[in-house]
Parts: C-alpha cells; sequence; structure tokens
C-alpha cells in the first residue's frame, strides 16, 4: 500500500506540472518514418531531439510464484542528426542494462539511485538512415521497421531494436520491408553461435469512403537457432533441451487491420494476426485479435485498446515477442487492457492490465496452469 500511495503522488505531481509545460519544436522520431532531411537552416537546426521519461507502478500476482511489487522508470533519449539532404545519424540510450525488448529498471531500496542510474543506460539506437523517394534505407542498430497491426506484439515487442540493413518502400497502396540482421550483436547477448535474422514483409493498403484497410504477410527467418543457448541468458517460454533450443524458427506472419475513421465520434480500429514456425512440428502456432477506441493525440483525448492473445510455445521467438504479457515470451493465453490519456502536450497518464494464463511448460510448478496478473499504471513525460 505504500508502495502504491507513493507511485500515486508521483503522478499527480507529474500531472500537476504537465499542465505548464510547453511542447518545443516538432522532434523527429527514431522509428521507421525517417523524414527527408532539409538543410537550409542553421548549424543547430541539423540536431533533432527526441527523448521521454516514464515512472510506473506495477504488480505481477501469479498462482506458482512469490508477487512482485515495485516501482520503475525508462528514460529513452534520442538524437537525429542532418549530415547530408536526405541521410541522418540516428543515435538512441535507454536505461534497463541493455535488455533488448524493455527500458525498465526497478528503483532499489538499498542502492543510491546514482549508484546504478548512469550504469542502465545502454545504446539501442546507432545507425545511418538514408531516405530516397519513397524508399528508406537502415543500416546499423536501428529500431524496428516491420508494420504491426494497432502495434501488435505477437511477434514484435515495442522496444526490439534491428542489427543489421533495412530497407524500406512505402507509397498509397502498399509497403515492402526487407532486412539482413544479427540478434547477437546486442550487447546483453550469451549465444553460444552466431545468428542471423533474415525478414521480408510486405503490406498492401486499401481506402474505401468508410474506412482504411491494410493487409500483410511476413517471413522472418532465423538460422542457428536450434542447438543454440538462449541468446540473452533466459528463455522466455520456447521449448528448451538440455540447456539449448530444440526447434528452428522459421516465422509466417499474416494480419489484417481496419481503420474507421470516426464512429459515433471517434476513430475505431479493430486487427487480427496469426504466426506460424514451420521449422517446429508441434506447438508452433499463435494469434492475437484486437480493438482500440479512441487516440490520444490531441490534450484531453484518449485511447482503450483491448487484445487477445493466444500463443503456443514455440509460435514465435520468445526473446522478442511482448515482453510485459504472460511475464515475456510465449506458451500462454489471456487478455490485456491498454488504456492512455493525455493531459498535457508533453504528458500522458497510462495503465496496462493483463489477465492471463501461463501454460503447465512455463509453470514454476509442475501439473499447473497459473493464473498470471499484472498492472502497470504509467506517468509519461517527453521532452
Amino acid at each position: 500500500m505504500k508502495k502504491i500511495a507513493l507511485s500515486m503522488v508521483a503522478v499527480g505531481s507529474m500531472a500537476m506540472a504537465g499542465g505548464n509545460i510547453q511542447t518545443a519544436e516538432p522532434m523527429v522520431e527514431l522509428t521507421n518514418d525517417t523524414p527527408k532531411v532539409e538543410t537550409g537552416g542553421g548549424f543547430f537546426d541539423r540536431f533533432h531531439f527526441k527523448n521521454d521519461l516514464r515512472l510506473r507502478y506495477e504488480s505481477i500476482e501469479r498462482d506458482d510464484a512469490d508477487n512482485k511489487y515495485r516501482n520503475r522508470y525508462r528514460l529513452r533519449l534520442g538524437l537525429a542528426v542532418d549530415i547530408i539532404e536526405n541521410l541522418q545519424l540516428e543515435v538512441g540510450m535507454r536505461s534497463g542494462f541493455a535488455n533488448p525488448t524493455s527500458g525498465n529498471q526497478t528503483f532499489l531500496d538499498d542502492e543510491p539511485l546514482s549508484d546504478y542510474f548512469l550504469e542502465s543506460l545502454r545504446f539501442n539506437v546507432l545507425g545511418l538512415a538514408y531516405t530516397f523517394g519513397n524508399s528508406t534505407v537502415k543500416v546499423g542498430r536501428q529500431p524496428y521497421m516491420m508494420y504491426r497491426p494497432i502495434k501488435s506484439q505477437l511477434v514484435w515487442d515495442n522496444d526490439v531494436s534491428m542489427n543489421g540493413v533495412n530497407y524500406q518502400y512505402e507509397d498509397d497502396s502498399k509497403m515492402i520491408t526487407l532486412g539482413i540482421n544479427q540478434p547477437t550483436l546486442e550487447e546483453a547477448s550469451v549465444a553460444n553461435d552466431d545468428v542471423n535474422l533474415f525478414l521480408a514483409q510486405y503490406v498492401h493498403k486499401t481506402k474505401f469512403d468508410f474506412a482504411k484497410l491494410n493487409v500483410g504477410a511476413g517471413v522472418y527467418y532465423y538460422d542457428s537457432l536450434q542447438g543454440n543457448t538462449a541468446l540473452f541468458g533466459k528463455n522466455k517460454g520456447n521449448t528448451v533441451v538440455n540447456g539449448v533450443y530444440a526447434n528452428d524458427y522459421h516465422i509466417v506472419q499474416g494480419f489484417g487491420e481496419l481503420q474507421f475513421g470516426d464512429v459515433l465520434g471517434i476513430p475505431v480500429k479493430v486487427a487480427a494476426s496469426v504466426a506460424y514456425n514451420f521449422a517446429a512440428d508441434d506447438n508452433n502456432f499463435g494469434y492475437d485479435v484486437a480493438f482500440q477506441l479512441g487516440k490520444a493525440e490531441n490534450v484531453g483525448d484518449w485511447q482503450v485498446k483491448y487484445s487477445y492473445t493466444d500463443i503456443q510455445e514455440d509460435a514465435v521467438f520468445g526473446a522478442y515477442s511482448d515482453s510485459d504479457n504472460f511475464g515475456g515470451g510465449t506458451a500462454a493465453r489471456g487478455h490485456a487492457i491498454r488504456a492512455k490519456y493525455k493531459m498535457a502536450s508533453n504528458l500522458y497518464l497510462a495503465g496496462n492490465f493483463f489477465f492471463n494464463e501461463l501454460y503447465e511448460s512455463k509453470s514454476k510448478v509442475a501439473g499447473m496452469e497459473p493464473k498470471y496478473e499484472r498492472v502497470q499504471l504509467d506517468c509519461i513525460v517527453k521532452f
């Protein structure tokens, strides 16, 4: 109760301060939407910053293990530098001790913040982005470029970075993404053998008078996972035998998303996605369905997303899928509710609520399919 009270005081304090915070000039997001560079301004106009700080109270309750109640933060620092026309250097750091799918860092009761705050910061973006026509090429460590219907994390967690060369073409009717990457270049990787990831995705976009429809498919081909140790020291639900992966992961994904601009005065989205791993003989299928009401775009706006996910042990590579739902990875099913409210120009309040059932293979008690419930209360400031 004490931790909840402290967290709510922090959220309230940030909320009252947020009403007086003014938004700076628009900043470049370090995502797949890399803008064309305009180099006609002054020297300092070439630098574009995007940063955010998230304070979180979190509770985790499960039938097969001790409950957790903790206060956490996530700090992300981003900078894009215009080098020449259409070419940017992108640099980003985040907290989390090099966790490949999370920047969360737990406040430690027995250690001063100064002793571990800077130590947890690591580069998660370091590369070049070149834009020409409708195409973008990214080289180095960059955020993912794949399209995800209503930000589905069935295959890709929000915070995954790609280490390699990736290309994307996009126009009004389609999006094509290709890439060659190496997950073992992550700072936290402890795999015995190097792993390569080859990816391709196609999205077809159709506009109707009343809605937009995006339908797509992707192929994500990992090599050298079978017989290899867990890439980041801890398995996330995939089948492991004698300490090594029992399967490779050659994943095919299909998805559809329908976006309505105005339903009774609010935007509405519905989506579905399936994933199948051809490199595993069993337990190789997963899916999610979701809908979203509203969009937290302007001050006073809100949005709520509901999703149901059922994902077998080897449907996807667990180390890169959703790190919050089910405690991360695969081998579970359940509901997720995610809500966000834009309280000021750069202040958001959010809450995530997960009600899951873990497969027996993921349980810490033999013969049990435990319930897993997780609550996250967030205050997010962008600067």
